[in-house]
């Protein structure tokens, strides 16, 4: 594919947003040092009549699965200075210049427009971002986070919106934010949103326990190889990184690897479970991840067997195995640990164990199918 001129590619997106009504445009930019107090000074993101619009050139892009967070919704973006690009790299994180900023927005559609603590839990889309803005009066805004790679490493920032949705503030010592989620069915469940603190943000965000250093996690061409609709076009993400200067060397679609969509009908069973646990887990649970040592590997090319869990005693599960004898036991859902962690939300039993107070009810039952049409058994 043709990658456009930066400068082109800047103007082809402002004119975009020009004509679905953009104003007010954000500059977006890199600041190098220091902790910035406002989630505006950076630019990445910003209100215009009403909307949240993204910063001039900031592409926004989304995953094919996506990592629970108490049924949050998410604004992901990348944007990086002119001159710069990222470099594609298959099995990892795309390889991301010094200046990148990326951030992730979390909110929750509102319930018929109240602004409050009760938030509706639900996979409707209507309200997200789309056609290069998003109706502040539909959703309610909790954070957003902000990793950007400077010159000695990527720096965490977590950012969390005022109650009058005008801002976010640098909230560096993390926050407990009590919410209700109402269901479609009109059912509540109380929780605490757990906003972490800059030093929490490496539970997940470090995933090589060799290096310890934090680094992104998401984008990696296995989540990201799929459609987003840029101003009601839609575009591969990949390609669009590539159309606008932000990344080089990707090789054809056909031969770039994805992992299945959450609730594509044409995914098996197994694609779509190894799918949810590898962005979930495995950022953690691989050969060099930060729970390397409980043998439990759960990246997409780890082979049915004992690393996968199957059969395989626990190693380092503590009190979370439930008095549970084998991390999966096929055909066996209760008596898997892996679904008593799942199905748990207390910290030293859950998994994953920072990121969520509540329980992915259909990402259980997706874990719990697929355990079940396991063949095979262990001795109990």
């Amino acid at each position: 594919m043709t990658t456009l001129p930066r400068s082109l590619a800047v103007s082809s997106l402002a004119l975009a947003l020009a004509a679905c009504g953009g104003t007010g445009q954000p500059e977006a930019r890199y600041i190098a040092e220091g902790n910035p107090p406002l989630l505006s000074d950076w630019g990445q993101v910003g209100l215009s009549g009403g909307d949240l619009v993204l910063g001039g050139n900031v592409v926004a892009y989304d995953m094919n699965t996506a990592l629970f967070t108490d049924y949050a919704h998410k604004l992901r973006t990348i944007w990086m200075p002119d001159g710069t690009t990222a470099h594609y790299r298959e099995g990892d994180t795309l390889d991301f210049p010094v200046g990148t900023v990326i951030t992730k927005t979390f909110y929750y559609p509102r319930i018929d427009g109240e602004l409050g603590e009760r938030v509706a839990r639900t996979e409707d889309t209507s309200a997200d971002f789309q056609d290069g803005r998003m109706a502040m009066d539909q959703v309610r805004l909790v954070e957003t986070r902000i990793l950007v790679h400077r010159e000695n490493g990527w720096v965490a920032l977590p950012y969390r919106w005022n109650e009058d949705q005008t801002e976010a503030r640098l909230h560096r010592v993390g926050a407990v934010i009590p919410m209700t989620l109402v269901a479609e069915d009109g059912g509540e469940e109380a929780f605490n949103y757990v906003m972490p603190n800059t030093n929490q943000c490496a539970g997940c965000h470090a995933p090589d326990s060799n290096s310890r250093a934090i680094s992104p996690i998401g984008p990696k061409p296995r989540h990201i190889n799929r459609d987003f609709a840029y101003t009601n076009i839609p575009q591969n993400q990949l390609e669009r990184l590539e159309t606008v200067g932000f990344l080089e060397g990707l090789p054809d679609l056909a031969q770039v690897p994805r992992n299945a969509a959450w609730g594509d009908e044409h995914a098996s069973l197994d694609e779509l479970a190894r799918s949810y646990l590898d962005v979930n887990c495995s950022h953690c649970h691989s050969e060099v991840g930060p729970a390397d040592t409980s043998g439990l590997f759960l990246e997409p090319d780890t082979p049915f067997g004992p690393n996968l869990g199957v059969c395989k005693l626990p190693i380092a599960a503590g009190s979370g195995t439930g008095n549970r004898p084998y991390d999966i036991v096929p055909g066996e859902p209760e008596n898997s640990i892996l679904v008593y962690r799942i199905d748990n939300v207390e910290p030293d039993e859950m998994m994953p164990e920072l990121g969520r107070s509540t329980v992915h009810a259909e990402g259980l039952e997706l874990v719990e199918r697929w355990i079940t049409e396991m063949t095979g058994s262990c001795e109990i």
